[in-house]
């Protein structure tokens, strides 16, 4: 974060007149102390050098807590509107060569301490104990959403369906524009979220295909669908290796280790925006070659990486579902098809 950054961000938790960043320990040091717990990693014990280890259990969930609020409403505000969708899938479509793209789900483990008496309440399949954390991002690797605090313990498909994202997903009330055609197109397609393996395939959510024997044409839809999901990924890779605080149990009360992490998300998305060229380099991000077919990957390939969920091999969907895939597998094989996008499945 450079100098300028640190000092917008200083400057908009004090112009809060109820800010906790008001009182006998300074503003300055209040945020210097939970920057570099955020950043490093390290624990209480280990950051007191100016503040006592006590002063800071309560300073940093604080702080984070009044980040969060502080930049919320203008770098992480869910889009209500389908001039925002839309907006949004003119840069996957631009970037990706996919449209009518609406945001790139994904969600991960976040290792936690359990709390006394939870016994494998937060438990997971890794065999370790966690929260969920699950988001979507622009084509920016910004977050536009993020939801945290579903146990570890629960399956794939039940994390998702704890979501208000998905309970206004279902019910049809994001106000999603309407199906329509691509450029050079006069095939309808719907607006649609796209995911990995552990989501379930929707008639707005796309995902890879489940089958290993894939023809030509699914090659090419999942190498397609890849390049838009990718974003997430790459997101994820990002926030994980600035916030080292993602990187190892964080052994907090439940309720801090949410303002932990939702702090650092914002904080992603506020410094994308602010110092986009330090904080994400070109080598962080993934690099495709288009010439031999492969991707040399940014920082997501880094082995200490917030760990995915179970997949899901379920083939349970509609037959409305089935069908927004197919008409997506022909449009990226037929007017849509790249010239680049055979060598890529090579």
């Amino acid at each position: 974060m450079d100098e300028d950054t640190y000092v917008e961000l200083f400057t908009s938790l004090i112009k809060r007149q109820d800010t906790v960043m008001r009182s006998e320990i300074s503003a300055h040091e209040r945020l210097t102390a939970t920057l570099r717990y955020l950043t490093s990693g390290r624990n209480y014990l280990r950051l007191s050098t100016i503040i006592s280890p006590h002063a800071l259990s309560e300073i940093i969930p604080e702080t984070c807590s009044s980040i969060y609020q502080v930049l919320q409403q203008k770098y992480m505000k869910f889009h209500t509107t389908e001039t925002e969708w839309k907006s949004i899938s003119e840069g996957f479509e631009e970037v990706c060569n996919f449209p009518n793209c609406v945001g790139a789900v994904d969600r991960k483990h976040v290792q936690i301490k359990p709390p006394p008496g939870s016994g494998e309440f937060y438990y997971n399949y890794k065999g370790y104990n966690s929260l969920v954390l699950m988001s979507i991002c622009n084509v920016n690797y910004e977050f536009i959403m993020c939801d945290f605090g579903t146990n570890g313990r629960i399956s794939d498909g039940g994390v998702i369906a704890c979501t208000h994202f998905y309970t206004k997903l279902k019910n049809k009330t994001l106000k999603l524009p309407p199906a329509t055609c691509p450029r050079n197109s006069d095939r309808e397609l719907p607006f649609v979220f796209v995911g990995d393996g552990a989501f379930a395939l929707h008639s707005d959510f796309l995902k890879p295909n489940s089958q290993n024997d894939l023809n030509h044409d699914q090659k090419i839809y999942d190498y397609r669908l890849s390049r838009a999901r990718c974003k997430i990924e790459n997101s994820f890779g990002i926030l994980s290796a600035r916030f080292q605080v993602l990187q190892s149990a964080i052994s907090l009360q439940i309720e801090s280790i949410d303002k932990v992490v939702m702090a650092c998300c914002v904080l992603h998305y506020f410094l994308r925006r602010k110092c986009s060229q330090s904080y994400t380099p070109m080598d962080s991000l993934d690099q495709e070659n288009r010439t031999d077919g492969t991707v040399q990957m940014g920082l997501r390939a880094n082995p200490s990486q917030l760990a995915n969920l179970q997949r899901s091999h379920s083939r349970n969907f509609s037959s409305e579902a089935s069908q927004v895939r197919r008409e997506f597998t022909q449009f990226f094989n037929e007017e849509g098809a790249l010239s680049w996008q055979e060598r890529m499945i090579q």
